[in-house]
């Protein structure tokens, strides 16, 4: 998913980005009633059962955000499990910053955990067979370094993280090239040898086309769940395998059984319902 360097780079940029919008010129509130250097202290708690992500991003938020000396002590580490009541991080500081940071740490932790539960969810309801479950480039524009980290921190695994790090040949390119096999050769000619090729099919057809092809990864899509069943049977193994569209809890498990290698699933970021958890002070 990206180089290291420039997942932090990303990250920082949207720390940033969150701050500004927010901040801007100050707190109009706080800096009204709240004066001086006091300090106090400051619980955010689990008030749903989940996961944990975004810990990280917290600490890094508050470090941007504080103007003074502080502690930022964490009961969990991402990816661990929360239940209703659970006491996640205590932060001690100037009074100010706590107040300017809490929704900027709270969004971030809500939303993160949110995709960290759901994620374990699904790769739960597969343990036992080979499939991994992957992220997809649905994410919320600039928080894709975030939602790919929470997915992580869940139990899955991501795929590209943009239009950069793996060539993905849908049908609209398909159609560009004239054909499955032209596509995979242009692309190819112009890639280093490293970057993985994924194809997109949506019958047999295709899959035998893209196999033929030289294809690293054949993308599954929206098909039936025989269909696949077929489609693995074609590829024995010659390619890698990705389950796409139509993945719900219901139909996850029956997916996975038909031996595929990945199951990409777009819900994980694109509805996301955050885990629930509050920030409560004691002055």
């Amino acid at each position: 998913m990206g180089s290291r360097i420039l997942r932090e780079e990303l990250l920082d940029k949207l720390i940033e980005i969150a701050i500004e919008e927010d901040v801007a010129s100050g707190d109009l509130a706080t800096d009204a009633i709240i004066g001086g250097d006091g300090v106090s202290q400051a619980i955010i708690t689990a008030k749903a059962d989940g996961v944990i992500s975004g810990i990280g991003v917290a600490r890094k938020v508050f470090a941007r955000v504080a103007s003074g000396d502080y502690s930022f002590d964490a009961y969990l580490n991402d990816g661990d499990f929360v239940k209703k009541g659970d006491k996640i991080l205590e932060i001690k500081g100037r009074y100010n910053d706590l107040l300017i940071a809490e929704r900027l740490m709270l969004n971030f932790l809500q939303r993160m955990s949110g995709i960290a539960t759901a994620t374990h969810l699904l790769v739960s309801l597969i343990k036992g067979t080979k499939a991994v479950v992957l992220d997809t480039r649905k994410t919320a524009p600039g928080h894709r370094v975030t939602d790919k980290l929470a997915v992580r921190h869940g139990g899955g695994a991501n795929h590209r993280m943009g239009l950069y790090d793996m060539a993905m040949i849908k049908d609209n390119h398909i159609k560009a090239a004239g054909g499955i096999t032209n596509a995979i050769k242009q692309v190819r000619s112009v890639s280093p040898l490293s970057v993985k090729i994924e194809v997109e099919t949506t019958n047999l057809k295709e899959v035998e086309e893209a196999l033929a092809g030289g294809a690293d990864i054949i993308m599954l899509d929206n098909m039936t769940t025989e269909a696949m069943k077929e489609a693995i049977t074609i590829i024995a193994g010659r390619s890698k395998t990705e389950a796409s569209g139509n993945i719900t809890a219901e139909r996850i498990r029956e997916v996975a059984e038909t031996g595929v290698d990945y199951i990409s699933v777009g819900a994980l970021t694109h509805s996301v319902k955050a885990l629930d958890m509050s920030m409560n002070f004691k002055i």
